[in-house]
């Protein structure tokens, strides 16, 4: 199974300068939870914006440069290795980003884990478009609002219809 999980605010930004444009602990300790123990796949880009493979997950990277190396990591330079791969695994493989990699398997994805900031925030970059006619909403749980975590928030999980 493919999820994608990622965070957006309300016009879709996902990112600026390559980086989380908000601070949301509470966001982050919920990307821990759902990807433990899981395989987790990234673009190049997203991959050097955090610095290290994440921990208690298998890091997998895709990328155009066949010359990107990164210990610890799988590789893969197709997405349709990637796909294969994914499909030998007997588990769920969280796709986290970026934006390219998410429009790069929007039709192979069969679960979405959103969490849904309710506030106009400055980026560069926007989740990819998506058909929402094609989603159910399964699971929505609001977010705790605190000096830690300053927005209006919602887990949101879909399922593809």
């Amino acid at each position: 199974m493919i999820s994608f999980l990622w965070a957006q605010d309300e016009k879709g930004v996902i990112g600026k300068n390559n980086q989380l444009p908000w601070r949301l602990p509470e966001d982050l300790k919920y990307f821990k939870r759902k990807t433990m123990g899981h395989p987790i796949v990234m673009g190049r880009k997203t991959y050097e914006s955090i610095g290290r493979p994440l921990p208690g997950r298998q890091n997998i990277i895709i990328t155009r440069d066949e010359k990107f190396e990164a210990e610890n990591c799988i590789i893969f330079q197709s997405k349709h290795d990637l796909l294969n791969w994914i499909h030998q695994m007997n588990d769920e493989v969280f796709v986290t980003g970026g934006a390219e990699i998410f429009g790069l398997l929007m039709e192979e994805v069969d679960r979405l884990y959103v969490t849904k900031i309710y506030e106009d925030i400055d980026g560069d970059t926007y989740f990819p478009l998506i058909e929402w006619s094609d989603w159910q909403l399964v699971s929505c749980e609001k977010g705790l609002k605190n000096e830690d975590n300053p927005y209006d928030y919602e887990f949101q999980i879909y399922e593809r219809k």
